[in-house]
């Protein structure tokens, strides 16, 4: 058995901040999300995150005054293997969400409930500089040292879309997250950087038959925590979120995301094997969309192929 305070890839983050559109599941907080487990460990983990406030807004849609309350189910599994001598992952991840929408539509009073499955995430990761792949007994003699990383995340528009509606549980389109992570321990303390733009498709089904563009999105995030024993640490989060302008028909829209978040995470063992997590995260400074609080509850079950 791997002590879980050195196992530290965890899937439960992964599945924190999903969201109805793309503006908010942009702007995740994702501690610990580049650090090291041995080859043949597993992750399976189920979530519960609430998400209140200015949740759906998109700057393109003609709705104002919006009061979002989101509930959202994930579930999800990740597999750590050897690609090349180095440390790899792969996340299989999918939502289910259920929430009331109300604000004013061209003015209007408006208020709406939409459920179902959400869009799919695949996240394939790897740790370039101080990850080699490691069987369980190499690994417990490891070291703890500097980790640098990159991951692709894709996700997929598998969610429940209907073109005749303004407020929609998936978001029709593709989107890319190409990143690269860097992750310090300093003693018990340990820090964390990563810097990542996401890329999405055109969603040609918007309103109707319109074609819905949006630029690049570029995502910092910093995390600083500190690890009290196996398993019990804690971590205070930031992000910060720069683009994303859309455009509808070719028209832009004077949307141009340039945001801030903040937030903490707590991780706690339960038993040998699980493990349980609290997140929570408000925006700081929003120029356009994403000004949302969320508090995410996780657990998590780990286990290792013999």
């Amino acid at each position: 058995m791997v002590c879980p305070g050195r196992t530290l890839v965890t899937l439960w983050m992964w599945l924190a901040l999903w969201c109805c559109t793309m503006p908010a599941h942009a702007q995740e907080l994702e501690p610990r999300s580049y650090s090291a487990a041995p080859v043949g460990t597993n992750f399976l983990a189920a979530t519960y995150t609430r998400l209140s406030g200015d949740v759906l807004t998109d700057p393109s849609l003609p709705i104002t005054d919006v009061r979002s309350r989101i509930n959202i189910f994930g579930a999800g599994y990740v597999h750590v293997f050897d690609l090349a001598g180095r440390t790899a992952s792969i996340g299989l991840l999918a939502p289910f969400a259920s929430g009331d929408v109300s604000g004013n539509v061209l003015d209007a009073p408006t208020a709406v409930h939409r459920a179902g499955i959400g869009d799919a995430r695949v996240r394939l990761a790897i740790n370039l500089l101080g990850g080699p792949a490691l069987t369980p007994a190499e690994f417990m003699k490891r070291a703890p040292d500097t980790m640098l990383g990159a991951s692709l995340t894709v996700v997929a528009p598998t969610g429940q879309y209907d073109a005749s509606r303004l407020v929609n549980v998936g978001t029709h389109r593709w989107a890319f997250k190409p990143e690269i992570g860097l992750s310090q321990p300093i003693g018990n303390w340990f820090s964390e950087l990563s810097a990542g733009v996401w890329l999405f498709g055109d969603n040609n089904a918007f309103l109707g038959d319109k074609r819905r563009e949006q630029s690049p999105l570029g995502v910092l995030q910093w995390h600083v925590g500190y690890q009290f024993r196996p398993a019990l640490w804690i971590a205070a989060d930031a992000g910060f979120y720069s683009g994303g302008r859309t455009s509808v028909n070719g028209i832009p829209n004077a949307d141009r995301q340039q945001n801030s978040r903040y937030g903490v995470t707590l991780s706690v063992p339960i038993v040998p094997g699980w493990s349980a997590k609290l997140a929570a995260s408000k925006g700081l400074i929003t120029r356009a969309a994403g000004d949302y609080t969320a508090i995410t509850l996780a657990l998590q079950y780990q286990w290792i192929n013999h």
